[in-house]
């Protein structure tokens, strides 16, 4: 399917491994042109030469934490105009609440929830202007279904989901929308678990984690980046144009329900 985005430029965080990996991949398959952003330099170059080898398009590398402000600033810069923005930044990791105190919290909740909606008050209003909007957020199924744990990071994305329900319909009549993606599990380096940075997992190990990571999800496999960046590209696409303010699961019918 032509997503009729060929052309557009698209700003994607966190985009240097894993599920934004995935999404800049399928959005650089659909002819866009990328600002790409991550912590680690070496390994954001080698994605961004990764999407211009096989791709052809325009790939701008942004290194440091988004939650910055002088990393958003960066972002921008390199693409005051964006058609496409998708959000996405690493969540606090597993922690009792107890061992939560403010500095924490609001770390969290900077990270998850006011990121992104700093960098979607920059782009909102030119996105209308101009009669095309897509903004994707990549959140977290545990808006839905709590992990004990994760408490901080389900708090802050299901505070971003409903302060962005409103937004959505208020830009909806400019051809702009914004939805978002809950991924369940996954297979990227969060759900691996702790380890050093570039190391090889034994085959045989790491398929058994992935089948006991699969066994209760009814697909009785993991996901993968490169299907979760494929419905973002749709999202993003022309023909998404009527879609906005939803949530879409990617767990492959983990989430349990009629409605």
């Amino acid at each position: 399917m032509d997503l009729g985005i060929r052309g557009k430029k698209a700003i994607v965080c966190a985009s240097s491994k894993g599920l934004g990996r995935g999404c800049a991949m399928a959005l650089a398959e659909a002819g866009c042109d990328l600002v790409v952003n991550g912590r680690n330099a070496e390994l954001l170059a080698k994605t961004a030469a990764e999407l211009r080898e096989r791709f052809g398009v325009k790939v701008t590398e942004i290194v440091g934490d988004v939650s910055k402000p002088e990393v958003q600033k960066a972002l921008l810069a390199a693409c005051p105009d964006p058609d496409i923005l998708v959000n996405n930044n690493g969540g606090p990791p597993l922690r009792d609440f107890r061992e939560l105190d403010r500095e924490k919290i609001l770390e969290g909740v900077t990270q998850n929830m006011v990121t992104p909606i700093e960098l979607i008050k920059a782009v909102i209003d030119g996105m209308a202007a101009r009669g095309f909007g897509r903004i994707v957020n990549i959140t977290s199924l545990s808006v839905y279904v709590p992990i004990p744990g994760l408490d901080l990071s389900s708090g802050a994305r299901a505070g971003l989901t409903s302060f962005l329900a409103g937004v959505a319909r208020t830009v909806m009549d400019r051809n702009v929308t914004i939805n978002n993606m809950l991924p369940g599990k996954l297979d990227t380096d969060r759900l691996r678990g702790p380890h050093e940075p570039g190391s090889v997992e034994d085959p045989a190990a790491a398929a058994a984690r992935k089948a006991q990571a699969a066994a209760n999800v009814p697909a009785k496999r993991l996901g993968t980046p490169e299907e979760f960046g494929q419905i973002c590209a749709f999202l993003c696409s022309v023909h998404a144009g009527y879609l906005t303010g939803q949530n879409t699961p990617v767990d492959g019918g983990l989430y349990v329900s009629a409605f």
